[in-house]
């Protein structure tokens, strides 16, 4: 079984309006994913510090950021990241830039996961419902192209996609290509009311569970609760 996460982490700042890093890192452990896509994980202006500094990760969970070719203070690229276990390897590591009216990427990484090449996507899609479905064309488009030369047995999508309407926008441009796990309204994080925060795959996996975490914690550390997703393999 893999188990895969995504979550935006609001820079660490919790419901409570305190920026406390070490709650998130505490959800992390909690989620216990395989791999792991993290939105806002960068300070938004000026350097862009990473809001987990390694140190932290590496005393207090089994997880490391996947590194990429962006600025050395950040973790990611747009506030996008791919946390793994620390044993874990992986290979073609790079960004994605997106068509965007505001500041907007996405990163992807091949994880060599329990016997299979697993193509992982993390991605902030725009406010803007136009930006959006442009951005999910840019994004399935390069994985597209990487596939042509470096095949994956699977890929998965995960991010917030800022998409309130199920089956409309863009998601109803991922649904042409890839299955959309039901895992649930992960926002706001003391009021569920809508569904940002979507898992997508496609290949050689088979969902076998999918949900929200919710737990007293994950309430307060961020205004978005992490979803997740279980897959057997084919």
């Amino acid at each position: 079984m893999i188990k895969v996460a995504s979550y935006n982490i609001r820079k660490a700042v919790g419901t409570d309006r305190r920026r406390m890093p070490e709650r998130i890192i505490d959800v992390l452990n909690e989620l216990d994913a395989d791999v792991i896509a993290l939105q806002e994980a960068d300070r938004r202006f000026g350097i862009r510090h990473a809001v987990l500094p390694d140190r932290l990760l590496e005393m207090h969970s089994d997880y490391r950021a996947i590194e990429l070719p962006t600025r050395v203070e950040s973790m990611g690229w747009h506030g996008n990241a791919l946390l793994v276990r620390r044993d874990q390897s992986h290979a073609d590591a790079s960004v994605i830039h997106l068509p965007c009216l505001e500041p907007r990427g996405a990163v992807m990484a091949c994880i060599e996961i329990k016997g299979i090449r697993l193509r992982t996507v993390g991605m902030h899609l725009d406010l803007s419902g136009l930006w959006r479905r442009r951005q999910a064309a840019a994004v399935q488009h390069y994985v597209d192209m990487v596939d042509v030369q470096h095949p994956a047995d699977a890929t998965i999508l995960m991010g917030d996609t800022n998409e309130w309407t199920a089956n409309r926008g863009c998601l109803q441009d991922f649904s042409r290509h890839y299955d959309i796990a039901p895992c649930g309204r992960s926002f706001h994080a003391r009021r569920q009311i809508a569904e940002l925060d979507r898992i997508m795959w496609r290949g050689g996996l088979t969902l076998t569970d999918s949900g929200v975490h919710s737990s007293v914690l994950a309430r307060r550390a961020s205004d978005h609760l992490p979803v997740w997703a279980t897959f057997d393999l084919r």
